[in-house]
């Protein structure tokens, strides 16, 4: 990498952008602080995932170009997702195998996006943050992130820099939530059964928190957790890498950003 700042291109992604925002403030202050050049394109939008994940090509394919078109003049792409860093990563070059036009295009972005823990430590380098916080968390791994962007060690890498902060395993930290995007819409009986699972493996930990990289999860997770009655408080990982606690926990009453 070169001595300049490398520029990066933040892509917001949906949930954060409509549900909670603070989470993309959080990320870009880590970026910024790792010496990164942080734009946000206007132009971007959904990154086509659930069109995609629903079988509708058509309008897959008309994100994804969307998508590509913004951020392909940038040094990187980095996302506070998991899911959606999948979905260029890995889906973007199969979506346009074979187009001669959009291919390429697809397969040079992708080369060049990055989930946000997994950019500061296996692209940037970086060992520690700043943030303080006494409390005791556990981390939930969202499938598309570990699965699929190999993202395991590097939040809690970045998590054992954090003053006052002891994690806890749960012994499911790798089992699906039952989010999975569109499944549990068309699944909502066994979403609910791997949620209530998920949650008492939670609990059963005792921490004060569950940490997560993925939106869907956390609003999976947080939703089950107040029907249980738990006071486990349900954040982003990059809230808590940042510093950035101003903001409620995620479903509980009151500002978002």
């Amino acid at each position: 990498m070169s001595s300049a700042a490398p520029r990066v291109g933040f892509f917001v992604t949906c949930l954060v952008d409509l549900m909670r925002p603070s989470v993309g403030f959080a990320a870009v202050k880590l970026l910024e602080e790792a010496g990164c050049q942080v734009e946000v394109p206007a132009e971007q939008t959904c990154c086509g995932q659930p069109a995609y994940n629903s079988g509708d090509r058509a309008d897959a394919i008309a994100l994804a170009k969307q998508v590509i078109a913004a951020f392909e003049g940038f040094d990187y792409v980095v996302l506070p997702s998991g899911s959606c860093a999948g979905m260029i990563r890995e889906h973007y070059p199969r979506l346009f195998a074979g187009d001669a036009a959009w291919e390429g295009r697809a397969r040079k972005l992708a080369e060049r996006t990055h989930e946000l823990t997994a950019f500061l430590v296996d692209v940037l380098g970086v060992t520690g943050v700043t943030a303080k916080l006494a409390a005791t968390v556990t981390y939930h791994d969202a499938c598309s992130g570990l699965r699929e962007m190999g993202v395991k060690t590097q939040p809690r890498r970045l998590l054992a820099s954090v003053d006052g902060l002891t994690l806890k395993e749960s012994a499911m930290a790798e089992t699906c939530c039952g989010f999975g995007g569109t499944f549990c819409i068309k699944y909502p009986e066994i979403s609910e059964r791997m949620v209530d699972t998920k949650a008492d493996d939670l609990i059963a930990t005792g921490a004060d928190m569950v940490l997560a990289g993925d939106m869907g999860c956390l609003l999976n997770i947080a939703g089950r957790l107040k029907r249980k009655g738990s006071a486990m408080q349900a954040r982003h990982v990059a809230e808590v890498l940042a510093g950035s606690l101003d903001a409620p926990a995620i479903g509980e009453p009151g500002r978002t950003s």
